[in-house]
């Protein structure tokens, strides 16, 4: 089969690698559409901990084009999704059900061979059917997924007002589901014109690019001086991951999705303001929970089938396989504005 394969920090060559036979408990995938992560990128830019030469590629979808003699949750020619992460299933978090909190857990796509191929084989319980619907939909059930684990978690209430830090792919997703928990207004904040444009299309009521307003009097300028009820940080950087201490009102609650690429250092104001107005601080890893995967996948591929969920429209730009080198140039050079970018292995 044809393969991306990466030899070091962001450099890919599209070769020929060893397509397997299934294993009894196994099934095999053309993989039809494979997003890249934000996380892809910054690990191409900092330093590959997994070892080479990888496949990468977390997010993907296809159909079964072979099976393990053990499997009977899917057959051949099942349109399915990859569940990327493997657990240990013996760990205390496991055996309690706490699947995205395991300690030994496998990972397609770093630790193992992943979507950047014509084919992958994967364990028969790692992957779920997807009906009728499209691959590149259902190959943003994962990051869906990640979204509605935060949303689920922070337990916003109906009428709540929300913040939501960067607007990239995460914070779109995660605009969509509070929308659909019931939240009356959604704060969008990113300093990109571009995508705050984007989030009020999807439904945001409120926008704020911090280089251009001051965001704390917008804040308050927004909720009678309140600040918010719940704040999600979508954007990984140290700068939102304060700012969201000082716009969350008296006993709200925030939650952290974005991953911290450097040290997070805090003001006064901002660290005082977690015991004096009693904020609730909760962090959110991966999607997974009892039974796994758990109902963050089962909910989003539900939701996706019943048309609640846009997705299509986060898609800017698609690259075939052998041109997955200029996918990840154009991302981390930023060339040019992007959303949610996709590898396709295959044709239909």
């Amino acid at each position: 089969m044809k393969a991306a394969v990466l030899h070091s920090e962001n450099h890919f060559i599209y070769q020929d690698m060893e397509s397997f036979e299934c294993q009894n408990d196994e099934v095999k995938i053309k993989v039809m559409a494979a997003g890249i992560c934000g996380s892809d990128t910054h690990k191409m830019v900092s330093k590959w901990k997994y070892p080479l030469p990888a496949i990468m590629g977390h997010e993907f979808s296809g159909y079964v084009v072979e099976k393990g003699s053990d499997v009977a949750n899917v057959e051949i020619g099942d349109r399915v999704v990859a569940i990327p992460f493997l657990p240990c299933h013996t760990c205390e978090y496991c055996k309690s059900g706490v699947y995205s909190l395991c300690e030994d857990h496998g990972m397609i796509g770093s630790k193992s061979y992943g979507g950047f191929a014509e084919y992958v084989n994967l364990k028969a319980t790692n992957v779920l059917p997807i009906g009728n619907m499209d691959f590149e939909e259902a190959a943003m059930i994962e990051p869906l997924a990640v979204a509605l684990h935060g949303v689920l978690h922070i337990q916003p209430r109906l009428g709540d007002v929300a913040a939501v830090f960067g607007v990239g792919t995460i914070g779109m997703l995660a605009i969509q589901w509070l929308k659909i928990a019931g939240v009356k207004e959604i704060i969008a904040i990113d300093i990109s014109d571009e995508k705050l444009a984007e989030a009020k299309a999807m439904g945001c009521e409120r926008t704020i690019n911090p280089l251009q307003d001051n965001l704390i009097e917008k804040v308050h300028e927004y909720t009678n001086g309140l600040g918010v009820d719940v704040a999600l940080e979508c954007a990984g950087s140290k700068i939102t991951q304060e700012q969201c201490l000082l716009i969350t009102r008296k006993k709200g609650e925030i939650g952290y999705l974005g991953i911290a690429y450097s040290n997070v250092v805090l003001s006064e104001q901002a660290f005082e303001n977690i015991f004096r107005k009693e904020l609730t601080l909760k962090g959110f890893w991966n999607c997974y929970s009892a039974p796994f995967p758990g109902e963050e996948w089962t909910k989003s591929i539900d939701f996706i089938l019943k048309g609640r969920i846009k997705l299509k429209e986060l898609i800017s730009h698609r690259f075939p396989l052998e041109e997955t080198q200029k996918a990840f140039d154009l991302m981390i050079n930023r060339k040019e504005t992007y959303g949610k970018v996709m590898i396709i292995p295959n044709k239909e």
